[in-house]
């Protein structure tokens, strides 16, 4: 049985407009990365829009590309979910709950750029938008992310992705990402069934 891609612009719309953010910012830089970019110093200084812009701007074209192809697979697997509205509304929140994870508990990165925290946070609510739906696909997706972020967390970042994206990965922003998306979408199934 061959899966259909959620093409329909109800489904599509709202993660073109995310990679359409990026693929701007990227075309503006250097200037993007310096107003924009996660800085804790800056957003000490009040630059507060950075916890939710420093998800957009990127390090070089090799990490705007990956995170794009991120975005692809996420849509590729969970698109269904993603009404406009709500997708972008599950982006924001993970990119600040990534940001502020990074602000308040690893406190020695002061600088953060791209969107892999926040794909990681989509990824799970989208996984366990999956499980609520009966699809037993979602346990393997929730399973697989969980295992990667505590290797991540064991293990430290990968030198390769490093070197490619000319930045040291930042891994706790995966985990600060995947537990956004947990958060968020206990917080929408608690006020869904409240309903």
């Amino acid at each position: 049985m061959m899966m259909s891609l959620p093409v329909s612009p109800k489904y599509s719309v709202g993660p073109l407009i995310l990679a359409l953010c990026a693929i701007v910012a990227f075309f503006l830089e250097p200037l993007s990365g310096e107003w924009l970019a996660y800085d804790r110093f800056a957003i000490q200084g009040l630059e507060t829009w950075r916890l939710l812009s420093g998800n957009i701007v990127h390090t070089n074209g090799y990490h705007l590309l990956l995170n794009l192809s991120g975005l692809t697979l996420l849509w590729a697997l969970h698109g269904e979910h993603y009404r406009i509205g709500r997708f972008l509304k599950v982006f924001v929140w993970c990119s600040l709950g990534t940001s502020a994870g990074l602000y308040l508990f690893s406190e020695d990165l002061i600088w953060y750029a791209g969107l892999s925290g926040a794909l990681h946070g989509i990824f799970v609510w989208g996984a366990l938008m999956d499980i609520m739906n009966k699809m037993r696909s979602g346990w393997i997706l929730l399973g697989g992310v969980a295992l990667k972020v505590i290797y991540e967390q064991i293990s430290g970042s990968s030198a390769q992705v490093a070197a490619l994206i000319d930045a040291k990965v930042a891994i706790d922003s995966h985990l600060f990402g995947a537990l956004s998306g947990l958060i968020i979408f206990t917080l929408m199934w608690l006020t869904a069934k409240k309903r």
